[in-house]
């Protein structure tokens, strides 16, 4: 025995499938689009988390990088002054300040400038004498410089000439440094 569908039967079924399986394409589709944006937005979070965070502390951030500013005028040359001059400026404050605490400054020089971690390291020599009392004061003095003069070497040698006073003459040679910021 044959089962006959009337023609209409068969296209009815026909779209009933296509529709199901429209649907269930459909349905697939939605649901991985559904995955794909849950999982986007978790990989996400915590990126925009950061951002609000980072947003609502712009004040101490603002804070801390004028602190930071500061701190490196106060130890480094700015970028807008040039290598020259900041070289000259330095050896200027470096015999003023060892004048005064007594030394003698017989000759210096100022050694061409090399790049070092984002800052130009320009190096200064010095040939000094004096006693000790004004190598000690001078050295007290020194620290307080803004931007800050950093000793690299210091050789005291003691001249053989005896003073009356009894204190001993010394003869001495600094190497100093002073930063410039290249940034």
């Amino acid at each position: 025995m044959k089962l006959t569908m009337p023609d209409g039967s068969r296209s009815a079924i026909a779209l009933a499938v296509g529709a199901l399986v429209f649907i269930g394409g459909a349905t697939a589709y939605v649901v991985s689009t559904h995955v794909w944006a849950r999982d986007r937005l978790a990989e996400l979070e915590p990126r925009y988390a950061r951002l609000v965070g980072l947003g609502q502390s712009g004040v101490a951030i603002d804070a801390a990088l004028a602190e930071r500013q500061a701190f490196l005028a106060r130890h480094a040359y700015p970028v807008s002054q040039d290598v020259a001059r900041a070289g000259s400026d330095a050896l200027q404050k470096a015999r003023e300040t060892l004048s005064r605490a007594g030394l003698e400054v017989s000759s210096t020089q100022i050694l061409p400038a090399k790049e070092v971690e984002g800052f130009d390291r320009i190096v200064l020599l010095l040939r000094l004498e004096g006693d000790l009392p004004a190598l000690q004061g001078a050295l007290v003095v020194l620290p307080g410089l803004t931007p800050s003069l950093y000793v690299e070497s210091f050789v005291a040698q003691t001249v053989a000439i005896a003073r009356p006073d009894g204190q001993q003459r010394l003869s001495l040679q600094a190497n100093l440094f002073v930063l410039r910021s290249r940034k």
